[in-house]
């Protein structure tokens, strides 16, 4: 179930928080869990005052239309920048006003980035009427709410994030000089093929954690984290007891303290219960 990849902590029953990533890994390929198995494991982590935390890329909306029965779970969303659960507001980081028009002013250079965009905010999602009714049908699976407008112009809402797709042949030269041009405004993330994120820059995950770690006095190293990809890594990183499943990515490996089971085999749900066994 687990193997030991570096001189992390060892199975303890001192975590007081677990943080899941949830694509890849909380979730199966089929964006599923076994909610049945979650439910008898979520009464012991209550019943042991441990926090559930779930951070993610995606929507804040979206993410808690998986645990709609759980209101004590906290989110991490869009990266770090929307920390809340049900009931309060943690941490709410905008960009800037003139960093938004600048942003929208160098995407829509490029023929046809518009029509491929989804902008973040904190009420909901936006994409443009005139996107290609299949990539909305697409970006309706992972925001939850999501709203068509005319033009990005008359959005009403705090701005979170960027996303978009880009096809064209030059791709490398793209995001160099995207880079470049976003410098102080945004960082400019890839999970490859083409897919991007614009990020507030220095928002991560593992600042997510400080933020509660500083509220519920909870210190990271008894936290313990599951990942599967880049931007994992920072949160693996700097908890106590950083978990990757095994379909992670080799840089994630290298650096977990533990590896588990796969998505598809509950890997997040078998260690936690793990956990507790060993306890």
């Amino acid at each position: 179930m687990s193997s030991k990849k570096k001189g992390g902590n060892s199975m303890t029953q001192n975590y007081k928080l677990f943080a899941t990533d949830m694509d890849g890994t909380f979730l199966n390929d089929q964006m599923e869990y076994d909610q049945a198995k979650f439910s008898k494991l979520y009464q012991k982590i209550a019943a042991n005052n441990i926090q559930f935390v779930v951070a993610s890329g995606n929507q804040y909306y979206q993410l808690r239309s998986f645990f709609e029965d759980y209101p004590n779970i906290i989110y991490i969303a869009e990266n770090g920048a929307y920390i809340r659960d049900q009931q309060k507001e943690y941490r709410v980081v905008h960009f800037k006003r003139e960093n938004v028009d600048e942003i929208l002013r160098l995407l829509s250079k490029h023929q046809g980035l518009l029509q491929e965009l989804v902008i973040s905010g904190t009420r909901s999602a936006y994409v443009l009427d005139n996107a290609n009714p299949k990539f909305i049908e697409y970006v309706k699976k992972y925001y939850y709410r999501l709203q068509q407008v005319s033009t990005f112009a008359e959005i009403n809402d705090d701005i979170l994030k960027f996303s978009f797709n880009y096809f064209g042949d030059d791709l490398e030269k793209f995001q160099q000089k995207l880079t470049e041009k976003l410098q102080g405004k945004g960082d400019l993330t890839t999970s490859g093929h083409g897919n991007f994120d614009i990020i507030q820059p220095g928002l991560h995950k593992a600042n997510g954690l400080q933020v509660l770690a500083e509220e519920f006095g909870i210190p990271l190293y008894m936290m313990c984290a599951f990942g599967d990809g880049g931007n994992d890594f920072e949160m693996l990183s700097e908890v106590g007891d950083g978990v990757a499943v095994a379909n992670a990515s080799k840089a994630i490996k290298e650096i977990a303290d533990h590896i588990t089971d796969s998505n598809n085999n509950q890997g997040v749900l078998n260690y936690i219960d793990s956990v507790f066994k060993n306890g």
